[in-house]
C-alpha cells in the first residue's frame, strides 16, 4: 500500500496537466492532516509516506502553475473549524509546500467539505477558473454533505473543478466523497492497490481525451439512402452480478467495482479495458476478458467470454462476509469515534485500519481484530463465514481522565498552553523508573486509560508536581495537580543577563539554578520559596544580587538596579 500512496501523488501532475491546460492556471491541494493519518501502512505512518512522496512529485510540476496548499485537522483535536490555507497559490511554490507539509501535525477531524469550499473561495472560483485537488484517507466527519457542496460550487463557479484522491478508502466510503469530483466534472481516483490506481488513471486520461473537441471536418457529402434496418441487438451484452457467498442474495449498488481487462493468449490478464462501479451493465466487443470484482477488502477474478449474439450474465462469488464492529471504551458506553479498529484478515499479510463504527466486507475466515482507544488495547479473533454478517461490540475497558493544574490550592487554574502533563504507571520497575503512558499539553488534557493506578507529572517551566490517581473502566474523572508555585517577574534596565538561583547553598557551597535569560527582563514560574536573582550589567559586566520570596498562587515583581 505504500506504493499505492506514492502512486496517488504521482497522479497529481497528470490531473493538473490534463485538466488545467490553459493560461493562468491556479490550483490548491487540500491535504488531509487528520488524526487518522497516523495509521500505518507496512509499518510506516501514512503521514510520513505522504511527506516523502510529496517532495518528489512537486519537483515535477510545471513551474508556471500557481499552486497552493490547504490543510485541515492539523492544529486542534475534535475541531471542525481547523482549516488553514498554509501556502497561498503562487508560481514556483513547490519548496514552500514541501516545507509546510513537513511541519504539519496530524491531530483532528475531517471537515473535507468545508475545506474544499474554502479552497474554492481562496481561488475566487466565482470569477476565474479554479481547480482543487482533495487528498483524503477518510470521509466527512463534520456533519456536511460533500455532494451538496460540490453542486453549489459547480453552479456558482465560472469553471470550477474538484478532483478527489481516495487513499485506502473502501469502495463504499469512496462513494461518499466521489460526488465532490463527479458533480464538478472532475475525477475520483481510488487507490486500493497499485494496480487499481494505474487503472483509474488510465480511465481518467481516456475520459479527458474524449472531452477534447473534435477537429472541424469537411462538409459531409449527401448521404446515401439508408439500408434496411437490421435486427435490434441487445442493449447490453454483459450484466455481471455479485454475491458474498454461494446461494446468497445479489448485491445491488453496494459500492463494488468491476475491473475489466482483455485476456492474453495464455488466458491471463492482458490489456486494461475499463473500471465500472455498482450494478454494472455494459456492452463490450466479443472476445475473452478477465474480470475482477471487488467490494471492501475482498475480490474475486474470473474469465468471461462474450459471444457476438449471446449476452453473458455471470455470477461472481466473493467468498466473503460483512464484519460490523462497535468499539466502546466500557460496557454500555457510547461508540468511541476516535477508536482505531485494525483488522488482520485472511489472504496473506493483509491489514486494514478503520476508525469508529466499522462495517466492512472481508474475505471469509479467521479475522484478528484489534481495537485501540487511548492507552487501552484489546484483540479478539472472529470467525466470519462466506455470506454471513457478524456484528459485535468490542469493549476496550478504559476510563476517561481530564487533567488540569493549579498554581495553589484554591487559586488560579493554569491556562498556559505550555503546561505539560505526563502520565506514568504508579508501580516502579526494579531500576526505579516507571512505565510511560503518554504526554499532552495545555488545560483540560485528556487520557483514556485502562483500569489501574497512575501518576500524572504536571510541569510548567521550573515548577512540577506528581499527583497519584486511580481509574476504573467506564469511569470519568477530573484530576487536579497543585503546583504550589508562583510567578516571578524581573525587570532589570541596563542589564544584559538575569539568572535565578535557590537562596540556600548546598554542602559544597553551590546554589541550584532556576533559569537564565540574556535580556533585561525575565518571567518564570517557580516553586514557592526563597531565591537569589543575579544580574550582570551591560556596560561593565558587574554583578548585582537581590533576594526575593515567591509565594504559591501569587505574582512577585522585582526591579533589579
Amino acid at each position: 500500500m505504500a506504493r499505492a500512496w506514492r502512486g496517488i501523488l504521482a497522479a497529481l501532475p497528470v490531473l493538473f496537466v490534463s485538466s488545467m491546460a490553459g493560461a493562468a492556471d491556479r490550483a490548491i491541494i487540500v491535504l488531509d492532516a487528520s488524526g487518522s493519518m497516523w495509521g500505518q501502512i507496512d509499518g510506516r505512518p501514512k503521514l510520513e509516506i505522504a511527506r516523502s512522496t510529496l517532495r518528489g512529485v512537486l519537483s515535477r510540476l510545471p513551474a508556471e502553475l500557481e499552486l497552493g496548499l490547504m490543510a485541515y485537522g492539523h492544529r486542534e483535536k475534535g475541531s471542525c473549524e481547523d482549516i488553514e490555507l498554509v501556502v497561498p497559490p503562487a508560481r514556483a511554490s513547490a519548496g514552500a509546500i514541501t516545507a509546510a507539509a513537513e511541519g504539519l501535525k496530524f491531530l483532528g477531524k475531517t471537515p473535507l467539505s468545508a475545506a474544499v469550499r474554502q479552497a474554492a473561495e481562496s481561488l475566487k472560483y466565482t470569477g476565474v477558473k479554479a481547480t482543487v485537488i482533495l487528498i483524503t484517507d477518510g470521509i466527512e466527519t463534520c456533519n456536511a454533505d460533500p455532494c451538496a457542496v460540490a453542486t453549489e460550487l459547480e453552479q456558482g463557479g465560472i469553471d470550477f473543478t474538484a478532483h478527489v484522491v481516495g487513499f485506502g478508502l473502501t469502495a463504499e466510503q469512496g462513494r461518499d466523497v466521489a460526488c465532490l469530483a463527479e458533480n464538478t466534472g472532475g475525477r475520483y481516483i481510488e487507490a486500493a492497490d497499485e494496480a487499481g490506481l494505474s487503472e483509474a488513471l488510465v480511465a481518467a486520461v481516456t475520459i479527458e481525451a474524449a472531452a477534447e473537441p473534435a477537429p472541424t471536418a469537411d462538409p459531409a457529402p449527401t448521404p446515401e439512402p439508408e439500408p434496411a434496418p437490421e435486427p435490434t441487438a441487445p442493449e447490453f451484452n454483459f450484466t455481471p452480478t455479485l454475491v458474498l457467498g454461494d446461494g446468497g442474495s445479489v448485491l445491488g449498488d453496494a459500492g463494488q467495482s468491476w475491473v475489466i481487462r482483455k485476456a492474453d493468449a495464455a488466458g491471463g490478464s492482458g490489456a486494461y479495458v475499463t473500471t465500472e462501479y455498482n450494478s454494472y451493465k455494459g456492452s463490450l466487443p466479443p472476445g475473452d476478458y478477465v474480470v475482477t470484482a471487488r467490494l471492501g477488502q475482498a475480490e474475486v477474478e474470473r474469465k468471461v467470454t462474450l459471444d457476438e449474439d449471446r449476452p453473458a450474465a455471470p455470477v461472481f462469488v466473493l467468498d466473503a462476509g460483512r464484519l460490523i464492529i462497535h468499539p466502546r471504551p466500557a460496557e454500555g458506553a457510547a461508540v468511541a469515534e476516535g477508536a482505531a479498529v485494525v483488522v488482520d484478515y485472511p489472504g496473506g499479510e493483509r491489514t486494514a485500519t478503520f476508525y469508529g463504527d466499522t462495517s466492512e466486507v472481508l474475505p471469509a475466515g479467521e479475522q484478528k481484530v484489534t481495537v485501540k482507544i487511548g492507552g487501552g488495547e484489546v484483540s479478539e479473533t472472529i470467525m466470519l463465514a462466506a455470506g454471513d454478517t457478524v456484528e459485535k461490540d468490542i469493549v476496550v475497558g478504559v476510563g476517561h481522565v481530564v487533567v488540569n493544574a493549579w498554581y495553589a490550592e484554591g487559586g488560579d487554574r493554569v491556562e498556559a498552553a505550555g503546561v505539560a502533563f505526563n502520565v506514568v504507571k504508579a508501580a516502579k520497575k526494579i531500576d526505579g523508573s516507571r512505565q510511560d503512558v503518554g504526554t499532552t499539553y495545555g488545560p483540560d488534557s485528556a487520557f483514556d486509560l485502562p483500569t489501574g493506578d497512575y501518576v500524572v507529572i504536571a510541569r510548567l517551566e521550573e515548577a512540577s508536581v506528581e499527583q497519584p490517581f486511580s481509574i476504573r473502566a467506564g469511569e470519568a474523572k477530573q484530576v487536579e495537580a497543585v503546583l504550589g508555585a508562583g510567578v516571578l517577574a524581573v525587570s532589570a534596565p541596563g542589564f544584559s543577563e538575569i539568572a535565578v538561583f535557590s537562596a540556600r547553598k548546598d554542602i559544597q557551597g553551590n546554589r541550584k539554578s532556576f533559569g537564565l535569560a540574556y535580556s533585561d527582563s525575565h518571567r518564570v514560574t517557580l516553586p514557592a520559596g526563597d531565591y537569589a536573582v543575579v544580574g550582570k550589567r551591560q556596560r561593565d559586566g558587574a554583578a548585582r544580587e537581590m533576594a526575593v520570596t515567591v509565594r504559591a498562587g501569587e505574582r512577585t515583581e522585582l526591579t533589579l538596579e
